[in-house]
């Protein structure tokens, strides 16, 4: 199904549910400058295409006990197809793996892991990474700062 065209008040409509999620439709559409009617029409529109696909709220790490973020490169030890599927059908069962990438020129996968600390990371690699025969490579990269962090898609307003 093709993306629907987006015009000035959806992108309007996307970058303000990107910023509060939780706002009530009538305060939507006085934000976007439109009817709520008229608002309301376009949100479930948007749902309905999957350009929005589910409203979240997004917590504060440290305060809910994940103080450790860790970046991990990982390099099968061979390229197959149903190797890799496996692999990543593994790790996207993991509650501690925040977001999954296969990558190329490099190392076969990215992972961003959200852990309580470094026991906490060591557990994981063993249960995930390490104690598994299809990995050949694994390196982590461990937070000391996050300077930025953001779930917003730009949009040309």
């Amino acid at each position: 199904m093709p993306a629907p065209e987006l015009d000035d008040l959806d992108r309007r409509i996307l970058d303000t549910l990107q910023q509060d999620c939780a706002l009530s439709n009538q305060h939507l559409a006085e934000r976007v400058h439109a009817s709520p009617p008229t608002c309301l029409r376009r949100v479930h529109r948007l749902v309905r295409a999957g350009i929005i696909q589910r409203r979240v709220a997004i917590l504060d790490p440290a305060l809910m006990g994940a103080a450790l973020t860790v970046l991990i490169e990982v390099t099968l030890d061979a390229q197959a197809a149903a190797q890799a599927d496996a692999f990543e059908a593994q790790l996207l069962a993991e509650p501690a793996i925040q977001q999954c990438y296969r990558v190329s020129s490099g190392p076969d996968f990215v992972l961003i892991a959200l852990v309580a600390d470094m026991a906490a990371y060591q557990a994981l690699a063993l249960r995930c990474l390490t104690g598994d025969p299809r990995v050949r490579n694994v390196r982590s990269f461990f937070a000391t700062q996050r300077s930025k962090f953001d779930t917003r898609i730009p949009l040309a307003l």
